[in-house]
């Protein structure tokens, strides 16, 4: 950690789910260079306040729920050079730390984010991970899974994240590409598939595909929160 402050702070927003958590953080020790900031809405349970015991050394951090929300809670409290914005369910690509230094080293780079992977090995998953791989491709527009990170001083001009309930990466990501070089990278982001696996591989992708296209056609993100909120099995 220089006198500066840390080269990176990972930002988690978190609603419940203590297990998931648990495993990120297990990928995240404590360690020079790097800060660590959970903001945490929502009701608590045993296990999730003895994680917190028992990792003194992150910035724990109580707010109001909502996404956007949260994430701008988290970055008002980092001091790294670079936010990363991780889900809890997320597993870290390897040499994650290394890659954050090179980019720290290319001042022309604003932000970007990894690359879309699942922790299924149905044929699905591959397919799924392809299609979101062109969906980067054609209009660099990765979502929240897939570990956003942005210079500190570019997320403080944008000033963050829309308070929105939903949609709120695609927004960021849309102004953030305006403000310089934004770099999709080849390591993966493994996140969890369980929201695929219980409702369907198609049925859910469609509806993700859905919920875009209502956006863009300017259904607001109340309006979208409602409708993915009254879906079943989405947790």
């Amino acid at each position: 950690m220089s006198a500066t402050g840390p080269l990176l702070s990972v930002v988690v927003p978190v609603r419940g789910d203590s297990a998931s958590l648990a495993a990120l953080l297990e990928q995240l020790p404590s360690r020079p260079g790097v800060q660590v900031v959970v903001s945490c809405t929502g009701p608590s349970d045993v296990f999730h306040d003895a994680l917190r015991e028992s990792r003194p050394d992150i910035r724990w951090m109580d707010g109001q729920a909502g996404r956007g929300v949260q994430l701008n809670a988290g970055a008002a409290a980092a001091t790294g050079r670079w936010l990363w914005f991780v889900h809890a369910d997320s597993q870290l690509p390897p040499g994650w730390f290394e890659r954050f230094e090179a980019l720290d080293r290319q001042p022309d780079v604003v932000g970007g984010a990894f690359a879309f992977r699942l922790d299924s090995p149905a044929w699905q998953a591959r397919w799924l991970e392809r299609a979101v791989a062109a969906r980067v491709r054609l209009f660099g527009l990765p979502y929240g899974d897939q570990g956003i990170f942005v210079r500190r001083d570019v997320f403080r001009s944008l000033r963050g994240f829309l308070p929105i309930p939903l949609m709120e990466d695609v927004d960021f990501v849309r102004r953030l590409k305006r403000q310089g070089r934004v770099v999709h990278l080849s390591e993966g982001m493994v996140t969890s598939a369980r929201r695929w696996e219980r409702r369907g591989w198609l049925r859910q992708s469609l509806s993700n595909l859905g919920t875009l296209a209502l956006y863009f056609a300017g259904v607001s993100p109340e309006r979208l929160a409602r409708r993915y909120d009254r879906r079943p099995n989405v947790s």
